[in-house]
């Protein structure tokens, strides 16, 4: 049977299985790019979509098939997808157990939205959340299920802290992301959106984000004590100007800023600080969460528990979900203070049950430890003098490109260069490789595989950059 694809007919091509395991049976071949072409689908979506698009941008691509880590386009191309819808595909793309589960749901005519009403889906689903949950969290908290994205997640923790406290500041850091609506845009680091949308900031206060090699404060690895020197006096000075706050915000590591693992002496201290003065600790795990880390929650690297946890992306098995943990004692919201048409997802539901006994049963989060130490090392192992660091923790590992002619900084950091990271992402596109940028000046690869892939596999990922990233510097060089 031929099947028909606007651009190309699929005749006599072997199936998109065998190409990925060919591709795998071969070391990585620079001679052989990818074309990316502009075709009709590219075309029409140029022309009929919404000028905010940004990925298609960067990652031209129109896809018809995917299989745990990689992708194939409409010209039958493969790429492997270091992306993974921004890390949300924790077992990858169309994974068997889920692609079942979600057949199996369909199968049984259980309503797909239930609002808040239960189901035996959803009350499996809740019983294996708390599962995941540190031992005293398990024992002494509720759930609350939002509207399918992060933000509204994000947006229900901030509500139910201003609730509790009667307060309503808010503190986030420098570099933050957690989401897109008006609200949460207010609690993001970067200027860009808000400038376009000339926001205020809206009960909002931006902190510094220690990072000890570019160091906010200028001070280095005592960044850590100045931040927190800085917050308690914040928090006792009477003539600080500074009311005390509802709520901190802040992410175990740093995704949309060039993956920057917040220092776990710092999250102690924040979680000192939020208890002293009877502050709500919010951590947003919507993408660090879910065994990503080599931890279920990123925060577990500083063995703390936050007061709320926000969780979104791999919790709904690669469908829309988002909801809060939080303490029992927060829990004094009046009913429908947040709601959500559609909180009661039960695909979402079915399908999050699958990624979450990956976790309690084989250990997903161990497996992902072990590939990210890997990747991380084969990435440390390229030598080139346009990497500036390379950080992260477990499968979320970034490397920062930078301009070694330029002038350094007062702690001695070469200049961010976005431009030569734009370059090395194109160039690894071609030969087979999605990555994202992020952080200043998009100057860091972003790597978000999904959580299976293999040892094999990320090294053939860690060839693909070592040959871009070799491209680009010889024509630095040069």
């Amino acid at each position: 049977m031929t099947q028909i694809i606007k651009d190309k007919p699929l005749e006599n091509v072997a199936p998109f299985t065998a190409q990925v395991n060919s591709a795998l049976s071969f070391a990585f071949n620079p001679h052989l790019p990818r074309q990316l072409e502009e075709n009709s689908y590219l075309q029409t979506q140029k022309h009929r979509e919404s000028n905010a698009r940004s990925y298609p941008r960067r990652i031209p691509l129109a896809l018809t098939k995917g299989e745990g880590i990689y992708i194939q386009d409409t010209q039958q191309q493969v790429f492997i997808d270091a992306l993974a819808a921004a890390g949300t595909l924790a077992l990858g793309h169309n994974h068997a157990e889920i692609n079942d589960t979600i057949t199996r749901t369909l199968a049984s005519g259980i309503p797909l939205q239930s609002l808040d009403l239960t189901t035996p889906i959803k009350d499996k689903f809740i019983e294996q959340v708390f599962e995941l949950l540190p031992n005293a969290m398990r024992k002494n908290s509720r759930i609350q299920f939002c509207s399918p994205s992060g933000a509204d997640a994000v947006e229900a923790a901030i509500k139910l802290a201003k609730v509790a406290t009667g307060r309503n500041t808010v503190i986030s850091f420098a570099g933050a992301y957690h989401g897109m609506t008006e609200a949460t845009i207010n609690l993001m680091g970067n200027l860009g959106p808000k400038t376009a949308m000339k926001l205020g900031l809206n009960d909002s206060i931006i902190l510094p984000f220690p990072n000890e090699k570019r160091c906010p404060y200028g001070l280095g690895e005592k960044g850590v004590t100045a931040s927190l020197y800085q917050l308690e006096s914040m928090f006792s000075d009477p003539e600080s100007g500074v009311p005390k706050p509802a709520a901190i915000i802040v992410e175990a590591v740093q995704g949309e800023a060039g993956v920057l693992p917040a220092d776990f002496a710092w999250l102690q201290g924040l979680r000192r600080l939020a208890t002293k003065f009877g502050i709500v600790l919010i951590l947003d795990e919507v993408q660090a969460g879910m065994g990503r880390t080599g931890k279920v929650f990123a925060f577990q690297h500083a063995q703390i528990e936050p007061d709320i946890i926000v969780l979104s992306k791999a919790i709904g098995g690669g469908l829309p979900m988002s909801l809060i943990v939080y303490q029992q004692d927060l829990d004094t919201w009046q009913p429908g203070t947040h709601a959500g048409t559609f909180r009661g997802n039960q695909l979402a539901m079915a399908s999050g049950q699958v990624v979450i006994r990956h976790i309690l049963e084989e250990q997903l989060h161990l497996h992902a430890a072990t590939m990210g130490a890997h990747l991380h090392k084969r990435l440390v192992d390229i030598n080139s003098p346009i990497i500036g660091d390379v950080r992260g923790l477990g499968l979320m590992q970034g490397m920062e490109i930078i301009d070694p002619h330029g002038e350094p900084d007062s702690l001695g950091n070469k200049p961010y260069d976005g431009q030569k990271a734009r370059s090395i992402q194109q160039i690894a596109l071609k030969h087979g490789l999605i990555l994202e940028l992020g952080g200043r000046y998009s100057s860091t690869l972003r790597f978000l595989t999904p959580l299976i892939i293999t040892k094999k596999e990320v090294d053939l990922v860690a060839d693909i950059v070592a040959y871009a990233i070799g491209e680009v510097s010889h024509n630095t060089v040069n």
